[in-house]
């Protein structure tokens, strides 16, 4: 079983930043890929971006070129700097983990979402 514990959530204006953290623990069986997902009020949950162990990344098409994702493989932590973020950016985020198991296949492991609030 994998915990997920965010920080960095928080209220911004247009244009600013922030930087979202995901700390992994409590798996003795490898991380494959983490990630951030969001949900907006009324909206369904939307993958943000993806890394997996080997580094390779994946974005949403609405933050390319403003987030950034990265990893640091040996913490098992996952960061997403936000940068020139906008108030459709505004929703709660979510950290997700993958293992992929012999035998059970793909596991998803979530955190317990941080609101990103962006608003003058």
């Amino acid at each position: 079983q994998v915990q997920l514990v965010e920080s960095g959530g928080g209220l911004v204006q247009p244009g600013g930043s922030l930087r979202l953290s995901c700390a992994a623990s409590g798996s003795r069986f490898s991380i494959n890929a983490m990630g951030w997902y969001r949900q907006a009020p009324g909206k369904q949950r939307e993958l943000v971006a993806a890394i997996t162990s080997g580094g390779t990344t994946n974005y949403a098409d609405s933050v390319k070129g403003r987030f950034t994702i990265s990893s640091d493989n040996a913490k098992n932590t996952v960061y997403l700097q936000m940068n020139s973020l906008k108030p459709e950016d505004t929703a709660v985020y979510y950290c997700n983990a993958v293992q992929i198991r012999v035998v059970l296949g793909r596991l998803d492991y979530w955190g317990q979402g941080t609101q990103v609030t962006v608003s003058s």
